[in-house]
């Protein structure tokens, strides 16, 4: 295990250290006991921005970086353990978790006059710690555990500190959410049982497996309905969304930032790594049922979120509205037959939604510190006594629009963008749809509570003359969401690059699944001609390509003696479930699926005109080694590039 391995594992450990700490503050002071949930909230956002800039230049395992396990939790029998990692797809999320959290953490620690405050802390630095859990576990019922260990939290924390009718609303939340996560582990057992033998039930294993061209054993439309169904529920897409706004609205304002801005995000996450890439058949079967519930979120809950009277009740409906553009993405990646473009947007959609919909939290609570009331009707004018406030308040809004310069604009550009490449064209609709009831609801917000005038309902004409702006505890967290809004908004490419990347490598088999490219026994299947230089990926599954035909050079260089003609072809080759140890090859092992490369594309590996193979640029051997078996043993990583000379 590196140190930067150990980094990520820190990161998931200190909310939980601070967290157990926090349960003996009686023995602190009130400086001391905010001190350490201080650090418990900020320390894991550092380590969280260290990973992020590590990320492109770290060893890779299986595409997963910053890779460890902890061997003292496990059951080996059932090829179970606590591992850790990131890939292109977890690591902004994982990114967007910590930021939440440590602006959640600030605006838990300037909430005054709250009752048992070190349990308080407590309570959201384990649902902090879990998050960050659920986006760095590699192995799929660690992932489980880590929501629920998030989840349980959020019940507790509604129950002892909520608003109106949190009783009643702690347990309508219980109800939908124990049933969602029940139906969601039949599907992960079922996919467990479906899942060969030879194969570990993470998700590098289960992306192996579907690499390697192996059938589930099992019925890929039930174990799909199960994931989609109890992820639904918890993602509260139509028409099991009745238990998440008053949820939101009911619960401590850091509470709703975290469980609607990451947690929330638990059940996309699962349905992109587990439903779209390992059972890309069910996600077919089912795409007709996503469209229409999504539908269901966009327009039905668009329009409640419209006649809503208080603030953090449309912010609630708000977050179940947009989770019906980031569904339609997910199903584009079946209607379009292995585009993986819609995911693409929909992890970002996922990122963009969680920061700027906790910043709409955060925002609105601060409205109510000053009004007394959430109610927007009795408010107004509040930009001449606010306007920090009011500035942060509408960039908020337009974030959650989708106005370009924010990252949710990339998002719905990327999903709508997919779906003009498909049928039928009306799915457009529902995206501008969706950004024009954003629009509607979002603006109106505005309008009513920073311009006009004081409606002098909430506040007298003497005490609005007292409102003052946000205070400096108040504009960090905001800074904190409104900075990584931006900073993607404007520079996409931090993290649309390592999200294109893995799922340009980790789905191309299920794509292929979805083209019906993959047949028994792993038979290559004829494949559209390629370019010379043209880069494709084998990942378990090779597919053919043309003969590619010797052109006469002069020799030159290492070749000089050799005869004239050289092959000269780019190709990444993914072998990663061509051995038993994921990512960890030699020359010798990784010979047989090079070999097996030359058979499938018609090269001879023994044409004299083939003479070097070259590993993305840090080795280069003559592949009369590689056939006698005398090359010295080189490891070969996930992806690496092999030119054929």
């Amino acid at each position: 295990m590196n140190g930067s391995s150990m980094l990520l594992q820190i990161a998931v450990a200190v909310p939980l250290a601070a967290a157990a700490l926090m349960l003996f503050s009686g023995r602190f002071s009130a400086g001391v006991r905010k001190a350490v949930a201080g650090l418990g909230f900020c320390v894991p956002a550092v380590i969280a921005l260290a990973l992020f800039a590590l990320f492109p230049s770290a060893e890779k395992l299986g595409g997963y970086a910053f890779v460890s396990r902890c061997e003292s939790f496990g059951v080996p029998e059932l090829s179970v353990w606590l591992q850790f990692g990131l890939n292109g797809i977890s690591l902004p999320l994982f990114l967007m978790a910590a930021f939440v959290g440590a602006a959640a953490g600030i605006r838990a620690l300037s909430t005054k006059d709250v009752a048992q405050p070190g349990l308080y802390f407590a309570v959201i630095l384990v649902m902090f710690g879990g998050v960050l859990g659920v986006f760095s576990a590699i192995d799929v019922f660690s992932f489980y555990i880590f929501h629920e260990f998030a989840l349980i939290p959020t019940f507790i924390a509604i129950l002892l500190w909520g608003g109106y009718a949190r009783k009643t609303t702690a347990l309508t939340m219980a109800i939908y959410l124990t049933l969602g996560a029940m139906v969601s582990l039949a599907g992960l057992v079922a996919l467990y049982f479906a899942l060969p033998e030879t194969y570990p039930f993470s998700f590098r294993g289960i992306r192996d497996a579907v690499a390697a061209g192996e059938i589930f054993d099992g019925n890929v439309s039930v174990i799909f309905a199960l994931l989609l169904f109890g992820f639904g529920i918890l993602v509260s897409l139509f028409p099991f969304h009745t238990w998440a706004p008053d949820t939101y609205a009911s619960a401590p304002t850091p509470v709703s930032m975290l469980h609607a801005g990451v947690l929330k995000k638990f059940g996309l996450y699962g349905l992109i790594q587990l439903g779209a890439l390992a059972l890309p058949q069910g996600l077919a079967e089912w795409q007709n049922w996503i469209i229409w519930l999504a539908l269901g979120n966009i327009v039905l809950i668009g329009l409640i979120a419209m006649t809503q009277k208080d603030l953090k009740q449309m912010v609630a409906y708000s977050s179940v509205m947009h989770m019906g553009p980031i569904f339609l993405g997910i199903a584009a990646f079946a209607i379009s037959g292995g585009n993986t473009a819609g995911l693409g947007g929909a992890v970002v959609l996922m990122f963009a939604h969680g920061l700027s919909v906790a910043l709409l939290f955060h925002l609105g609570q601060a409205v109510c510190d000053r009004t007394g009331t959430y109610e927007m009707a009795k408010m107004g004018g509040l930009t001449a006594k606010a306007p920090v406030l009011a500035a942060f308040f509408v960039a908020a809004t337009m974030a959650s629009i989708g106005l370009p310069g924010f990252a949710n604009f990339w998002g719905e550009l990327t999903i709508f963008a997919s779906l003009a490449q498909i049928q039928p064209s009306w799915l457009l609709g529902a995206i501008v749809l969706s950004i024009v009831i954003s629009a509607i609801y979002g603006l109106r917000a505005v309008a009513k509570i920073f311009y006009g005038k004081n409606s002098g309902i909430a506040l007298t004409e003497e005490q609005f003359e007292k409102v003052r702006d946000i205070t400096p505890a108040e504009r960090v967290p905001a800074l904190i969401l409104f900075a990584a809004l931006v900073a993607v908004g404007f520079v996409p490419s931090l993290i649309t690059k390592n999200i294109d990347e893995t799922l340009t490598r980790d789905f191309a088999p299920a794509a292929n699944v979805l083209r019906g490219d993959v047949v028994a026994d792993e038979e290559a299947v004829p494949a559209e001609p390629l370019v010379e230089g043209e880069v494709i990926i084998l990942d378990g599954v090779l597919p053919a390509l043309p003969a590619v035909p010797a052109e006469p050079c002069e020799p030159c260089g290492e070749n000089a003696g050799a005869p004239a003609g050289e092959l000269a072809k780019t190709i990444t080759v993914s072998v990663s479930g061509a051995v038993e140890n994921p990512g960890e090859f030699t020359l010798d092992e990784a010979s047989a699926t090079l070999l097996k490369l030359f058979e499938q594309t018609k090269i001879d590996p023994s044409a004299t005109f083939v003479s070097v193979l070259r590993v993305d640029g840090r080795f280069a051997f003559d592949l009369e080694e590689l056939r006698s078996g005398d090359a010295e043993d080189i490891p070969l990583e996930d992806g690496d590039k092999i030119s054929i000379e």
